[in-house]
């Protein structure tokens, strides 16, 4: 399929249908196909407890077991709340998540996922801002209280629970009502978006677009009933849709490791045989000097896919040689349940390590001018937007905030920038909000940061504006190095950038970093380096 004008527009693949069930219906459907495959194993490091206190810190459950914890739960919660109602999962991740969003799901209720690493006030915002009638917490991770918080925070909702007691509950549950039948475009989860520039916003998403999404992007990636070890945090879309969700629709066997620990992640991999790993560049980056320490058997592996930040080029070139496959890039949005485009393994060359691929089956794409809302060129650069099926309802309880978000006719504005070319393969070159804009120039970080990444010394960069009296911003860049033992010269990196960037794009400010200031889904808090510069 081309686009035979010379507008900026990708009409929908209509080639794969959408699945127009829930997430209960998908569960069923591979429950029905494989019942004895494995679903779900529990992957914590050796020593470490169980943060809900369970005796082995090796569980798994076959399809079969899976669906049959998840309609004794859906029972336990029709006992206590209503189809429609919304439940707050404040966990890592546990066994217990996954069981939970699909009892959730099967008991007609929605989803309100929260980052376990949120503090007292950031939780009760979450709580309020959704509704949300009931709070399930564990007790303790990663030193925090979180039982203590949960308590602090229970006026907020009818009921808290805490997951080590959980099961115990539902096991000595009376009988509830028959299980409600859900519809495919109902509410399933409402995810709160990163907060890199304020506070989040909570994005209302149907069963209909987080199922279909996610046997989308495992279709793509090639997942059929084969192994996929995945520390992508459960919270987020990447880990309770893409990995989770991937799996149940392609009757695939979800690896869960409770943290991201490289050694724990490759020794899952090693050990259960995975064909698929899922990780964000940073993450990437630390497996790739873990594996170069631990040398790790990572035959089994064939894909690596990565997304919720910009992949750089050199990124895909060390996986090849560290991880010994190949790197796949998807890119998209919370709102978007969540993924646009996704390159390809029989995409070549540049294709595969410049762009983030095509979009995906019924989506449509397409790049307009910011001010004028009109379509661009192919190949000029605009604000990428999508519209299909996968959209979010709306941002809960923000109509202001979803009429800026969803145009009335269906289109998604991403506030992402990226040019389309006749192929329908898609570049993102930056976010409208990072844009630098020095001396009347936009500069766009992106391209500054993949030629960073190129040079040998650099592990990981990102690049920021910083006020300034003469230019209005000047260029500043973040760098983690490979070997901080041995450290380039500034003049060094200045040298690499001006090898294939203007002068006016070449960073005037550098600053070292050791640990980047992060969300949970991978996206380095860019304000935060502003406020730390």
């Amino acid at each position: 399929m081309t686009n035979t004008s010379n507008e900026a527009y990708w009409p929908a693949d209509t080639s794969v249908p959408v699945l127009d069930i829930s997430t209960g219906d998908a569960l069923r459907r591979a429950t029905a196909q494989t019942p004895d495959r494995l679903a779900l194993v529990e992957a914590i490091p050796d020593g470490w407890p169980s943060p809900v206190g369970a005796a082995s810190t090796h569980r798994s459950w076959t399809y079969r077991q899976l669906l049959g914890a998840a309609q004794q739960g859906a029972h336990w919660l029709l006992t206590r709340f209503q189809p429609g109602d919304h439940v707050c999962l404040w966990a890592p991740n546990v066994a217990e998540w996954v069981i939970v969003q699909h009892a959730v799901a099967l008991a007609g209720m929605v989803l309100v996922t929260a980052n376990p690493a949120l503090r007292v006030d950031e939780l009760r915002y979450v709580l309020r801002q959704s509704r949300a009638v009931a709070l399930f917490h564990i007790g303790t991770f990663r030193g925090s209280d979180m039982a203590s918080m949960a308590t602090e925070v229970a006026t907020e909702v009818r009921e808290i629970f805490d997951l080590a007691n959980w099961w115990a509950m539902v096991r000595s549950s009376p009988d509830s009502p028959a299980l409600p039948t859900v519809a495919s475009r109902a509410p399933a989860q409402l995810q709160y978006t990163s907060g890199t520039t304020g506070q989040p916003k909570g994005a209302l998403l149907h069963h209909m677009g987080l199922v279909t999404n996610a046997s989308f992007v495992a279709r793509r990636l090639g997942l059929n009933g084969d192994v996929l070890v995945s520390p992508m945090p459960l919270f987020h879309t990447a880990g309770s849709v893409l990995s989770g969700l991937g799996c149940v629709t392609t009757c695939s066997t979800l690896v869960l490791p409770l943290a991201f620990d490289p050694g724990l992640v490759l020794a899952a991999v090693e050990g259960h045989r995975a064909r698929v790993l899922f990780g964000v560049p940073t993450m990437l980056i630390a497996l790739i000097e873990a594996a170069q320490r631990l040398a790790p058997d990572l035959s089994s592996l064939q894909v690596v896919s990565s997304g919720g930040a910009p992949v750089p080029p050199e990124l895909s070139r060390r996986v090849r040689e560290w991880l010994g496959c190949e790197l796949l890039a998807v890119y998209g949005q919370t709102e978007a349940s969540p993924i646009i485009s996704q390159t390809a393994l029989q995409d070549h060359g540049l294709d595969r390590t410049d762009t983030a691929g095509k979009p995906l089956w019924q989506v449509e794409v397409r790049i307009v001018d910011p001010g004028t809302g009109r379509l661009v060129p192919r190949g000029i650069e605009g604000e990428i937007q999508a519209r299909g099926y996968q959209t979010m309802l709306q941002y809960f309880d923000m109509p202001d905030a979803t009429a800026q978000a969803l145009l009335p006719d269906g289109w998604l504005r991403t506030g992402d920038l990226g040019t389309l070319d006749e192929r329908g393969y898609l570049r993102v070159t930056g976010r409208l909000k990072d844009m630098i804009i020095r001396g009347g120039e936009n500069i766009y970080p992106a391209e500054i940061e993949s030629c960073l990444m190129s040079h040998e010394s650099v592990a990981n960069a990102a690049v920021f504006g910083l006020p300034d009296a003469h230019w209005g911003e000047i260029v500043a860049a973040a760098i983690q190095l490979r070997n901080p033992q041995h450290p380039p010269t500034i003049a060094a990196l200045h040298a690499h950038c001006r090898t294939s960037l203007a002068a006016h794009k070449t960073p005037v400010a550098w600053f070292g970093v050791e640990q980047w200031p992060m969300i949970g889904s991978g996206k380095v808090q860019k304000f935060r380096l502003r406020d730390m510069a």
